[in-house]
């Protein structure tokens, strides 16, 4: 299926959802579609790729610019973003792999998406594989405990095929300081964007460092 932003946003008009959680959606909708757009290697047709790259969405409480942009690359048909959050449909409020084709873990408790994405990122390595994993983060969730303490080891493990994107739309209950100079005293290569600028997140996403972890903090306005 042939799309824009343009188009997607009008596929996420088809689902609704409450307001808290439309500003969670929204936030993240430039970098995500900048990722399956332009970066993330994937098989609409065949999910489970094993040639694909992996992406967790660990901000997970706000899916409907994800379910969207999932729907305009062809994993399942537009149509069933209407079925967003009732009973007869199988896109909920938080992603589900069981459930939503080319969801690759199931998350929207803060903090768990990270982790799991280190995880991945191991068991590829295991492999042999040149497969990059990404994984979106919100600034509040930064608050976790377990979001630093997968932070240390994927910089301890310099696990170079780990890209964080962290979406810092400024709603974190706790002053978070620099988050990329916190990152790199993890030894993590970090980058800030303006998380709204096509290019810079091409950009920022494209590259990634041969030799430790990668984050990308997207300042959003």
């Amino acid at each position: 299926m042939q799309t824009d932003l343009t188009a997607v946003k009008k596929l996420m008009a088809l689902a609704t959802g409450d307001e808290k959680h439309d500003v969670s959606a929204h936030s993240t909708l430039d970098v995500l579609w900048v990722l399956y757009d332009r970066i993330l290697h994937y098989d609409a047709s065949n999910p489970r790729s094993e040639e694909r790259d992996r992406f967790v969405l660990s901000k997970g409480h706000g899916p409907i610019a994800y379910y969207a942009i999932l729907a305009a690359k062809g994993f399942f048909p537009p149509e069933d973003l209407k079925g967003f959050e009732t009973w007869d449909g199988f896109l909920g409020h938080h992603p589900d792999r069981n459930q939503v084709p080319g969801v690759e873990a199931s998350t929207g408790s803060l903090g768990h998406g990270l982790p799991m994405a280190v995880g991945i990122a191991l068991a590829l390595r295991a492999k042999k594989s040149d497969r990059r994993v990404f994984v979106l983060v919100g600034d509040g969730e930064c608050n976790e405990g377990s979001i630093w303490e997968a932070i240390l080891l994927a910089g301890h493990r310099h696990l170079a095929n780990l890209t964080c994107i962290v979406i810092n739309n400024h709603s974190s209950s706790l002053f978070l300081g620099d988050l990329a100079q916190k990152f790199s005293a993890f030894d993590w290569s970090a980058t800030t964007i303006n998380g709204r600028s096509h290019p810079d997140i091409e950009q920022a996403l494209a590259h990634h460092d041969s030799q430790r972890p990668t984050v990308v903090i997207a300042e959003i306005a």
